[in-house]
């Protein structure tokens, strides 16, 4: 696909031939820049909404035993664990039911019940590795609750919010299902849009903002992983 984005051949002919005519294309195309950056600042406002609910769940999962918190944990899997087909058509039921319909706010909702899970999941997966006494010695010391969370829990802790927040930017640019369903007609995200062009007829256009989102994923992650130490300190 990506070597396919150089190749001036609009039917994938061959020989190969090298041109950057669909790169240039694709910036003078205003219907997928304007999906690709609907789909961006939708998934980081869905990526600040579920790593900052889901840390403070998984900080208070924690913390305290709560009645039902075994029930809670369990309810976390069924997002994950039901095609996500039946969750888009639930969800739109759900959003017609109480009036809300179609539209941004349903998008975001929808992709932030999605991601929810995944931050908790990953989060407290690295609380469970975490020294309760450094809390307690925290307070012996005068330190408040909030102190406590922020100068010692958070830093713990913060490889594990930053794998959360990758999760749920993934999962929310990547979404197709709940964004199929729930978007209105003519303010599409890029996912949705790429499978309309698809039906309509396939353009290396698709193939050179493929391969940009690919090496921008890629780029992003390496980074993360070099500077947020997912495999703790040597």
């Amino acid at each position: 696909m990506a070597a396919m984005s150089f190749n001036a051949s609009e039917f994938y002919q061959l020989p190969f031939r090298f041109s950057t005519e669909w790169y240039e294309r694709l910036w003078r195309n205003d219907e997928i820049l304007t999906a690709a950056w609907r789909s961006v600042w939708i998934a980081v406002v869905v990526t600040v909404l579920a790593t900052a609910a889901g840390t403070a769940a998984s900080i208070a999962l924690f913390r305290y035993d709560i009645p039902g918190k075994r029930i809670l944990q369990v309810l976390l899997f069924p997002p994950i664990a039901i095609p996500w087909l039946i969750t888009g058509t639930a969800m739109l039921i759900f959003f017609f039911g109480i009036g809300v319909g179609r539209g941004t706010p349903s998008v975001i909702v929808g992709h932030v019940a999605l991601a929810l899970p995944y931050v908790i999941v990953v989060v407290t997966a690295r609380l469970s590795t975490f020294d309760r006494t450094l809390e307690e010695a925290a307070r012996s010391l005068g330190a408040g609750p909030f102190t406590v969370t922020m100068r010692v829990t958070v830093p713990w802790i913060l490889p594990g919010i930053v794998a959360g927040a990758l999760f749920a930017f993934a999962v929310s640019f990547d979404q197709f299902v709940v964004s199929y369903f729930l978007s209105e007609p003519g303010d599409t995200t890029l996912p949705v849009l790429i499978y309309t062009a698809i039906r309509k007829g396939f353009t290396p256009e698709i193939n050179a903002i493929s391969t940009i989102i690919i090496g921008l994923s890629m780029a992003i992650m390496l980074v993360a992983a070099r500077y947020a130490k997912f495999g703790g300190e040597r």
